[in-house]
């Protein structure tokens, strides 16, 4: 299951901690990391059980699972820039006061009034998230549709793909299936999505690849492999280096 299915699939607490528990190993969130369990993880001249280790794992590679959420995309979080940058200062422990200063707004009165339309925002998101779970025991027709994944570089109507579409999509462009060469690039976006998450689903999630490695597992797809590489991009499944000498998938 790949890493956003995880993350969006994860309970209320699940997401607050950054992981999840798993039979054999304790997985993050936030980035797929696995922590196996029965083996003690030596950090910092001591050394840790399983489940201490990935909150060690989070605080070293995330800061914390505050920040990751806050880093987000806003229409994931639903959060403007300004808002996120008073939850970072409400989160570092800073004062109404303390806050004006910093970011030399009006008055405190402004920083409480600011405090309150968020605390509006929580009690509609739990509002909300309880209609959608009492809908979910009802709507019997609603389809299941993909999760977005986090790297997401714009999240749009792009992304409104279901289950169903996805098969249909990859069975059209991948005839011989997914392990075979890709018959044409697709001119549609939400195709092109599809069939990029399909590419990326079978690059090296944890590794480091120079640029003519990467052009060489690319072209096992396509023959336009710089085209393939560059909405892989795009489309924030993979990062790299300025001067390109460098790829790997973004967590």
């Amino acid at each position: 299951m790949e890493i956003s299915t995880l993350f969006w699939d994860a309970s209320f607490e699940e997401l607050k901690q950054g992981y999840i528990e798993e039979k054999d190993s304790f997985t993050c969130l936030l980035c797929g990391d696995k922590i196996e369990k029965g083996i003690v993880y030596p950090y910092k001249d001591r050394f840790y059980e399983a489940e201490r280790y990935m909150r060690i794992h989070i605080e070293t590679a995330h800061t914390s699972v505050f920040d990751y959420l806050l880093s987000m995309d806003k229409k994931l979080t639903g959060l403007t820039d300004h808002q996120k940058s008073l939850l970072q200062l409400f989160y570092q422990g800073k004062s109404d006061k303390g806050i004006q200063k910093e970011l030399d707004m009006g008055s405190t009165s402004t920083i409480r009034h600011h405090r309150f339309a968020l605390k509006e925002k929580e009690r509609q998101a739990k509002t909300f998230l309880a209609i959608m779970e009492l809908l979910k025991e009802k709507d019997e027709y609603a389809p299941a549709f993909l999760p977005v994944h986090k790297t997401a570089t714009m999240v749009d109507d792009r992304y409104n793909i279901t289950e169903e579409e996805q098969e249909k999509i990859l069975k059209k462009y991948f005839p011989e299936g997914t392990d075979k060469p890709l018959l044409k690039f697709p001119p549609k976006e939400k195709q092109r999505l599809i069939v990029l998450r399909e590419v990326a689903s079978q690059l090296l999630p944890e590794h480091t690849y120079g640029e003519k490695e990467l052009n060489q597992a690319l072209k096992d797809f396509y023959e336009d492999y710089a085209l393939i590489r560059r909405y892989l991009i795009d489309y924030g499944f993979l990062d790299r280096k300025l001067d390109g000498s460098e790829y790997w998938l973004k967590k």
